[in-house]
């Protein structure tokens, strides 16, 4: 395991009795320190790359976009299987890695490098995302790309486990939560395969997994500002029933503000009408005693709808990519 402020050369980590490990390295002349806090993990086993890559379905007219490439050993396999690839790294060691790697094997002419922060870059135009995904930029790195405005055909993310079965779970799963919600109306999420801690180097502390996400061709006609704002007051306790949730003194209060600031509301609709607004709308739907973990996507949409009807809305249609998209409150089970 690497100290702090530990530099080697990335071959000299690799026990010599996994050669094909220590041969997929040994072009980096490099001597290399892994940031963990930065989720510096390189995935270093060929048959996961392999499969990776076979199940992107890329094909050679394709531009992939590849999120912190690393040392690049998925890099060059996203090379020989495509057109382009465009690679967000903003450490300048892995940059350097990467034209010597991309060099040696005459590839380099196909990648295109942008040093950047990749939650601060505009993506150019792409096809496929595929990409080992450090987990502290998982969600809102994943809520760029579902509700951006680049197309793309598939995004086939290596993700913490955890991280994984949430995007993957179903209404009544325990892991169901605003990030699950958030990401399948816009997509579907396929799970490919469980991938272990001690096939990256260094070893991260938990396991991780392989979805893909495709988004769907068609989505329900929403303001999708209005739909991410609803959702996470309904998920901000997701176990709590929503009569418990809308009617709380406080949430009236931060509704009654909103809605006024925003001219939604006559300035002479005070707090009880308010309330009695709400307390109608959960009636009216027989959602007084739901709770938004068992919820599916259209109930949910429908419940939006009947508030919006009578003039409650949730958001001040502000941009996307402030904090309130990284979703780490509301992935913590309540």
């Amino acid at each position: 395991m690497l100290g702090v402020g530990a530099t080697r050369r990335v071959t000299a980590l690799i026990p010599r009795r996994l050669q094909p490990l220590r041969e997929l390295h040994e072009d980096i002349e490099e001597s290399i320190h892994f940031h963990k806090t930065k989720g510096q993990h390189i995935l270093t086993n060929p048959r996961i790359l392999d499969t990776i890559v076979r199940k992107s379905a890329i094909n050679p007219t394709d531009t992939v976009l590849e999120i912190g490439p690393g040392t690049g050993n998925l890099t060059l396999k996203l090379l020989e299987a495509s057109h382009e690839v465009i690679a967000i790294e903003i450490d300048h060691r892995m940059v350097n890695i990467l034209e010597n790697r991309t060099h040696k094997r005459g590839l380099r002419n196909k990648l295109r490098l942008i040093t950047k922060d990749a939650l601060r870059t505009e993506f150019p135009p792409f096809d496929l995302v595929v990409a080992n995904i450090p987990y502290s930029i998982s969600s809102p790195l994943l809520i760029k790309l579902l509700y951006g405005t680049t197309p793309f055909r598939s995004a086939t993310l290596l993700l913490q486990k955890e991280f994984a079965r949430r995007l993957l779970a179903n209404p009544g799963d325990s892991e169901f939560n605003r990030l699950a919600v958030n990401v399948k109306l816009l997509a579907d999420v396929e799970f490919v395969m469980d991938v272990s801690k001690r096939d990256f180097l260094p070893p991260p502390k938990v396991d991780s997994s392989v979805v893909i996400i495709r988004p769907k061709a068609k989505i329900p006609t929403v303001d999708l500002h209005q739909w991410r704002a609803f959702t996470r007051t309904c998920f901000n306790n997701k176990n709590k029933t929503l009569g418990a949730t809308f009617k709380s003194k406080r949430k009236v209060f931060e509704l009654l503000e909103l809605n006024n600031a925003s001219g939604l509301i006559r300035q002479q609709d005070d707090f009880c009408s308010l309330k009695e607004k709400i307390i109608g709308v959960l009636r009216e739907g027989g959602f007084d005693d739901k709770r938004p973990s068992k919820l599916s996507i259209e109930e949910l949409l429908h419940l939006m709808s009947l508030f919006n009807q009578v003039g409650v809305y949730f958001d001040h249609h502000g941009e996307v990519g402030n904090e309130d998209d990284r979703f780490e409150v509301d992935d913590v089970d309540d």
